[in-house]
């Protein structure tokens, strides 16, 4: 039986994988390590409380003798390092615990793992990074990141993910370490923090609350629905060569304000019929907002085969459908500061 230690598996992303890799395979098991922040969730994983699959540890990764222990204790043969800080507004008000979380937690993970993995085979380290460590591109359609393009992040959010990747690309090339670096597009999808664009305009919307919309509303971001994220996780950590980069996206570019409209139509039309576009409320742009993100996929297509399966019209009621169906949970986290 293989063990996978999956970091910040009780926020958004983290929460999914571990649904997708256990609907997947049977014989595996799971040590998923959080520090339970503002966004982390045990109630996400309830389910499996009584698997014996899935081992709960709550530890905060930039303790080098909790996740040493951890590594000692479960003999662990893959890491999916998902745990970081990651909503670009706190990092602009508060950088230090981006840097602290992000760097420094990582370097911790990374020094914990390769001590434990001397002298053996088989084990992956796989960083779950974001396109944001590339800046942004120009509303040219032609344009897109791709692995070769040049790290230029924007804000603190994205200058200790960057930091972080360098890290590992550090570790690959120092020491040989098994290890892959993923960047992917904005994921949406059940369990995703209140904070974020989807589930805030959604509860906004439930609640005729004002929307607030940064600036003019058209930066342009390439959606990628979480099952799909997590199909990629699972082949670049099987599959991949050891130090490959791989950008992963949906072929879904959409302004911010066409999400924000196609949100208004479905709860107008399944919810509440009182939402309209009048809630909509132009706000100070976000300080350094890059204007668009959008993902060449075409390298994991081409080594390993992936490709988006769910398109953003589908995927994006899916997704509504979720919170819809679980409000109590969007309220009660939309309480925590």
């Amino acid at each position: 039986m293989k063990t996978y230690l999956v970091t910040g598996g009780c926020g958004f992303i983290g929460s999914n994988f571990i649904y997708y890799m256990f609907r997947k395979y049977r014989d595996i098991r799971i040590v998923n390590v959080d520090c339970l922040t503002y966004a982390g969730n045990l109630e996400n994983l309830s389910k499996f409380n009584h698997d014996d699959r899935y081992i709960f540890v709550k530890a905060d990764i930039c303790d080098s003798n909790a996740i040493e222990n951890i590594f000692k204790k479960y003999d662990i043969d893959y890491v999916i390092h998902f745990a970081a800080e990651s909503h670009v507004d706190r990092s602009i008000s508060g950088p230090v615990i981006f840097t602290q979380t992000n760097v420094l937690g990582t370097a911790i993970m990374l020094n914990a793992a390769r001590k434990a993995w001397k002298g053996k085979s088989d084990k992956k380290y796989l960083q779950v990074s974001t396109d944001e460590v590339y800046g942004a591109l120009t509303n040219d359609p032609k344009t897109f990141f791709t692995e070769k393009t040049p790290l230029d992040p924007h804000s603190p959010y994205s200058s200790s993910k960057a930091g972080a990747d360098l890290l590992v690309k550090a570790y690959i090339d120092t020491y040989n370490f098994p290890a892959n670096i993923t960047r992917c597009s904005n994921n949406y999808g059940p369990f995703q923090y209140p904070e974020k664009l989807i589930p805030k305009i959604f509860d906004c919307c439930c609640n005729l609350k004002e929307i607030p919309v940064y600036g003019d509303g058209l930066q342009i971001r390439d959606w990628l629905y979480v099952d799909d994220h997590c199909k990629a996780i699972d082949m670049v950590l099987h599959n991949a060569k050891a130090g490959e980069i791989y950008n992963i996206g949906g072929h879904n570019e959409k302004t911010n304000m066409e999400i924000v409209k196609s949100i208004i139509d479905y709860v107008r039309s399944e919810i509440n019929p009182k939402c309209s576009e009048e809630l909509i409320t132009h706000v100070t742009d976000r300080l350094g907002h890059d204007r668009r993100y959008a993902i060449d996929p075409k390298k994991i297509e081409k080594d390993l085969g992936w490709r988006p399966e769910t398109k953003f019209e589908d995927g994006i009621i899916k997704t509504l459908e979720w919170y819809k169906n679980n409000q109590q949970w969007l309220e009660n986290l939309s309480k925590r500061k």
